[in-house]
């Protein structure tokens, strides 16, 4: 029953100037990818030197994020669904914050055991600020206004899937751009971690940890461009991945369970 009023308040609130439909999800989701993908086609990507130099942050990091970044802002602002894209209003248990609070660990180590010593501050500028954009972007894009669209019409163990899986395979395209088969790792690495960060928006009440740890990641992984002393994220990613998987699907039938007591209580 709570999970029926949450669809319906969110359904007549009066912000929400497009009421959320499936459809309305997925059609900023695909003309995000087009945005990005276009920008990086049109710059001539290399993905495996994203973060080689100033000049390839720049086209290659920046420049799509920034293309997005006002594709993300402009699609929900005209929905209206700031909100419930934001604030989450069914919270987890306090423990479920567990692993992404291990994945921000491992992004702080990562950091530490680095080399910078050829990272410019120019770079620096670009990777922090294109790390807070792909952290915006991407869930605003998956855990936020995908997540409010798919509750319109799915229980959530249906909203997690579907917004992780479209997540990860946002990252297919990258097999065009340098890494080829490769980008079949990179989804299956996606799917995990973005279940690592649907689990910090649900443990927290709020999508702003989830876009932290997003770009707090991504930032700890290209700017040491691999070049880390000890590359403890790649080494760890699996493991976390593998958690996840496990995890997240026995949280939701705990919380269904759960649910389920109350509305016959």
């Amino acid at each position: 029953m709570s999970i029926n009023r949450d669809k319906l308040q969110e359904s007549l609130d009066p912000a929400l100037r497009v009421r959320p439909r499936v459809g309305w999800g997925v059609l900023t989701y695909f003309l995000y990818s087009a945005v990005f993908y276009a920008i990086f086609l049109l710059n001539g990507i290399d993905y495996t030197r994203v973060g080689e130099s100033e000049r390839t942050l720049l086209l290659w990091y920046i420049a799509p994020l920034s293309g997005g970044a006002v594709l993300t802002i402009t699609m929900v602002t005209i929905y209206g669904w700031w909100r419930p894209s934001l604030v989450e209003r069914r919270r987890l248990s306090r423990w479920t914050m567990t692993l992404p609070i291990i994945m921000m660990a491992i992004a702080i180590v990562n950091m530490l055991t680095g080399d910078f010593t050829r990272v410019t501050p120019l770079m620096w500028l670009y990777l922090i600020s294109g790390s807070i954009m792909v952290g915006f972007n991407e869930e605003m894009i998956n855990r936020g206004q995908l997540i409010v669209a798919l509750r319109s019409r799915f229980g959530e163990t249906g909203v997690w899937l579907l917004s992780t899986a479209m997540f990860a395979v946002f990252h297919l395209p990258n097999m065009f751009w340098g890494i080829g088969a490769g980008a079949l790792f990179q989804v299956m690495i996606a799917f995990g971690l973005g279940s690592i960060f649907y689990l910090a928006r649900r443990s927290t009440g709020s999508l702003v940890a989830s876009i932290f740890l997003h770009g707090f990641w991504d930032l700890s992984v290209f700017s040491a461009n691999g070049a880390s002393a000890l590359p403890i994220a790649g080494l760890l990613a699996p493991l976390l991945v593998i958690a996840a998987v496990i995890t997240v699907p026995i949280i939701l039938r705990r919380e269904k369970r759960r649910d389920s007591a109350q509305s016959v209580s």
